[in-house]
Order: C-alpha cells, then sequence, then structure tokens
C-alpha cells in the first residue's frame, strides 16, 4: 500500500486510541475501538483479498471515535437504536472524510468511503454489502457471547429473530463465511435457526444483491 495509505491508517488508529473503554487481550490491555478496527480489517483480508483501497479506508474507520456519540442519549427501543446508529455512520462518515483530505484523497474517495461507511446501496454495491458482511461476521466471532450475556433474560425466539434481522442485510457469502466460523455449539444453533426461519426472505434478496 501507499505511504499516504499508511498514513492514513495510523490516523484512524491514532483516533481510535483515545477510546475510554479498554480490553485485555492476550493481556495487554488496549483501547477497544483499536481491537474493533483490527479485526474488521484482518476479516476484510480474509474474505475479500481483492478489497479495494477504498473499502479498506471504510472497514478500519466504520467505528471511527464511536463513543462520541453514546447509545443513552437516543430513546430506549428499536426507533431509538436506529436513530443512534444512523448518527453514529454519519459521523463516522464525517471523521474519516476529514482525516482523508488531510492525506491528499480526492473528494470521490472521500465520497465513496462515506457511502459505504453510510450503507447506501446495500444489496447493490459491492463495497458496502462486503463492509456489512464484515461487520457481522466479526460481531458473531467476537462479540455475540457478550451481546447474549447482556441479554440473557431474551429467549430464543428473540435472539433468533435478531439474528434473522441481522442475516438479512448480508449476502449468501456472508452467511457461508458466518457458518464457517468455529462458533461455540450453541451460538451455531441459533444462526442455523435464524437462516431456516428466514429461509424465503433470504432466497429472495440472494436473487437481487451482491457479493
Amino acid at each position: 500500500m501507499t505511504a499516504r495509505y499508511e498514513a492514513l491508517i495510523a490516523a484512524i488508529d491514532a483516533a481510535n486510541a483515545d477510546d475510554p473503554r479498554r480490553v485485555t487481550i492476550d493481556g495487554a490491555e488496549r483501547a477497544f475501538e483499536i481491537v474493533y478496527a483490527e479485526r474488521m480489517t484482518a476479516r476484510l483480508s480474509a474474505l475479500y483479498p481483492e478489497a479495494s483501497e477504498l473499502l479498506q479506508i471504510a472497514t478500519r474507520a466504520q467505528h471511527l471515535r464511536r463513543w462520541d456519540i453514546p447509545r443513552e442519549n437516543f430513546p430506549l427501543g428499536r426507533h431509538g437504536y436506529n436513530d443512534w446508529r444512523k448518527e453514529c455512520r454519519i459521523h463516522h462518515a464525517r471523521l474519516v472524510g476529514e482525516l482523508m483530505r488531510a492525506q491528499g484523497y480526492d473528494e470521490d474517495g472521500i465520497a465513496h468511503v462515506g457511502a459505504i461507511i453510510r450503507k447506501e446501496k446495500l444489496k447493490k454495491d459491492r463495497d458496502s454489502q462486503a463492509l456489512e458482511n464484515v461487520a457481522a461476521i466479526v460481531f458473531l466471532e467476537h462479540y455475540f457471547d457478550d451481546f447474549h450475556e447482556k441479554y440473557k433474560d431474551y429467549d430464543d425466539e428473540k435472539i433468533v429473530d435478531i439474528l434473522g434481522k441481522t442475516l438479512c442485510k448480508m449476502s449468501p457469502k456472508g452467511h457461508g463465511a458466518a457458518l464457517a466460523l468455529p462458533l461455540p455449539e450453541r451460538t451455531r444453533a441459533l444462526v442455523a435457526a435464524a437462516i431456516a426461519k428466514e429461509s424465503e426472505a433470504l432466497a429472495k434478496l440472494a436473487a437481487v444483491s451482491v457479493d
């Protein structure tokens, strides 16, 4: 990759280093969003080794300084959650655009990265779909157990419903990669149940989506 790209990735990581949330990885305490961003990059490389530079940037910056917009600033419930996620995507796109501009990227490239992060043209734009697939797989691989523990009062039907909504945003390539993960038996069973429940909707989406 170019020196410009490497400088941009370093700038993204430096911005995420301020995350007050910390996680311990291999005995070392690290910023939550830096670990998340590295996991996103690693999964993108494994699933889409041909990914463009712009897609790689969008993937690294998908949660750029997410803690700036706390979830508790929005109402409880699905509508509040969706509003929070939308505001976060706008925030991430704006911040990475500023960092890209500082490194000399052109406005077309900045606009494309912003569109990917804002999840525009999902199912139609390959880069947007790739990012959605990668994000869902990283969630299942690294964060689903924490999610399940946080909402342990949810019954399996509720969890399957949540997973089904996630799966409907993914493409068949994403589904295959998700099922290939070394998931715990219970998690794999929930994912399989969600795929079965949404089979009709997934088949329709597969016919019109890109991988």
